[in-house]
């Protein structure tokens, strides 16, 4: 069975940054995918402070990378770069973890001032990583996810809802394609 491990740059919870990773998940499990996600908040914050790799939890968290068929990365978008607590759990992944794996990068921000922050700050510490099958990010507005009724959470809008689609059905095609390369 295919597995695709979400990433979330989130410092908070709830956040919109989530609720797009939950329908992101939702969405490849109603095709038979299994999907792990990875709350960096949940991770313990003085084990990537210091760089202590060797943790349990770490461990856990980039053991599911290392064995995951495709990887989504999504973060808010904070002075037009991903989060700090994203940053310090990517430098304590191992080089190359991304090899040979479909990475798709979501953002989500309060304004289109900064769409490209993807582009210019996110993409290029990935592709140091390994990932040289990067998927064209998928840039959501705050205003994209509005909160639910409940105000428990934020629900994904319609236009939103589609360029994800459009995002997750690419990386598919790209998981069946790199399945080929990489199979011996």
């Amino acid at each position: 069975m295919s597995q695709i491990v979400l990433i979330s740059g989130s410092p908070s919870e709830p956040s919109r940054t989530s609720s797009v990773l939950r329908w992101i998940g939702l969405h490849f499990e109603s095709q038979g995918i299994q999907t792990h996600l990875i709350s960096v908040r949940d991770l313990p914050a003085e084990d990537l402070l210091y760089g202590r790799t060797g943790s349990p939890i770490v461990l856990e968290a980039n053991h599911l990378i290392a064995s995951a068929d495709a990887v989504v990365v999504g973060t808010p978008i904070y002075k037009a770069a991903y989060t700090g607590i994203l940053k310090a759990y990517l430098d304590s992944l191992p080089m190359g973890i991304f090899e040979g794996k479909p990475v798709l990068p979501i953002g989500v921000g309060g304004s289109f001032a900064h769409l490209l922050a993807l582009d210019y700050a996110l993409k290029p510490v990935l592709n140091v990583m390994g990932a040289r099958i990067l998927e064209q990010g998928v840039y959501g507005l705050e205003s994209q996810l509005p909160r639910t009724e409940a105000g428990t959470g934020y629900q994904v809008s319609d236009e939103l809802e589609r360029r994800l689609t459009e995002a997750c059905d690419a990386l598919l095609q790209h998981m069946a394609l790199t399945r080929e390369i990489y199979t011996p």
